[in-house]
């Protein structure tokens, strides 16, 4: 049986303003025009959230399963149709407990992976991780990781300024792990050596790293200037001046820039007191920060939010569907199976109106309730 979903159809090449997505099973069988269409709905591929903590109450922090479906399934109605369960800097017997309770949800399709944000980060930057965690990148941790997560474990965050970066880097590139650089106090010339190493991917750029400097570039301008890194922002008007969400943007281009939530358990709840890897977290306004010293502290956003954010802060449609689909799925290893409106890939897309607010999710092609 062919399904077939029709309106303004955002591919990776543009708009097909007159656009059908046939899809059979659990597949796209072809994307093509659609002449009787007439002014529906856009289409963009489903979203991939590569960096979130959690959402709707929940959150994938603690290691709990239970917790981690149902955040899964808050940033699913809103369109996220993959996404890591990011947790924060935490002793390694958390660590490892996460990995046993996080490995079922991914081979169920649950979760795409586990990202380790920490805990091998800069005290110096270390924003809301909680700095009782911090310590030196340590091969035996994360190759007992990656062992226990029997493929679970697709990226972790560190600082290559600490004592081990590059070892544990080359350790996680060679298992199949997208090694991050973030959190960190780094040079340009260290943060030039992760990249050297297998790092790709730069975590919340310009948050939680040196400050630019025209005497010492340090991390931001160095992954920003590397071909073979995806820079991850947030675009939520918190995080980053939409100043300097739209220069990040040009600079690395719709296929290096890729939209995170870095959201927390607060996203889609009511301001107030919440908790995050152990710490005291106040949520006022929709803002998240420490409530010991103001420091952000994640975020609120969802995906379909950061879609809209970044589209009103003057980036393309087209570029923006790419932002928060097509370059993370590429990001953490899936652009193969996911993360645009293709034929042969898996049949995910999210049904936007004309103000970009969702309108219908399907995931795998199966209308999402």
């Amino acid at each position: 049986m062919t399904l077939r979903v029709t309106g303004k159809v955002v591919t990776p090449a543009g708009v097909i303003r007159q656009g059908c997505v046939e899809v059979v099973g659990d597949r796209i069988r072809a994307v093509a025009e659609y002449p009787t269409v007439r002014d529906g709905h856009w289409i963009v591929p489903g979203f991939v959230d590569m960096h979130t903590h959690g959402g709707g109450g929940h959150t994938f922090t603690t290691g709990d399963a239970g917790s981690a479906r149902a955040a899964a399934d808050f940033h699913l109605r809103h369109g996220t149709t993959t996404l890591l369960a990011s947790l924060v800097s935490s002793p390694f017997a958390l660590m490892r407990d996460a990995t046993a309770a996080f490995r079922p949800l991914v081979e169920a399709g649950v979760l795409a992976g586990v990202h380790f944000e920490g805990p091998y980060l800069s005290a110096d930057r270390c924003g809301a991780q909680n700095p009782e965690f911090l310590r030196d990148p340590s091969t035996d941790e994360l190759a007992e990781l990656i062992e226990l997560g029997g493929g679970a474990v697709r990226m972790v965050t560190l600082a290559p300024e600490r004592d081990g970066a590059l070892e544990a880097i080359k350790l996680l590139v060679a298992a199949g792990v997208v090694a991050a650089v973030g959190h960190t106090d780094a040079t340009w010339e260290q943060t030039r050596a992760a990249v050297a190493a297998g790092a790709s991917v730069g975590t919340h750029l310009f948050n939680g790293m040196r400050p630019v400097h025209h005497r010492e570039p340090g991390p931001v301008v160095a992954l920003l200037d590397a071909p073979n890194v995806v820079c991850e922002l947030v675009a939520d008007g918190v995080h980053l001046h939409d100043g300097m969400l739209g220069f990040a943007s040009s600079v690395a281009g719709p296929e290096r820039a890729a939209l995170i939530t870095d959201a927390m358990a607060a996203a889609g709840m009511p301001d107030g007191e919440y908790e995050l890897g152990g710490q005291a977290v106040t949520v006022a306004d929709g803002v998240a920060r420490l409530s010991r010293d103001g420091a952000i502290a994640g975020s609120t956003l969802t995906m379909d939010a950061a879609l809209r954010h970044a589209v009103a802060a003057g980036i393309a449609l087209p570029d923006a569907a790419r932002m928060v689909a097509t370059t993370p799925a590429r990001a953490i290893g899936l652009g193969d199976r996911l993360g645009a409106l293709q034929a042969g890939l898996r049949a995910d897309l999210v049904v936007l109106d004309d103000d970009l607010n969702v309108v219908r999710v399907m995931r795998g092609g199966t209308w999402v309730e």
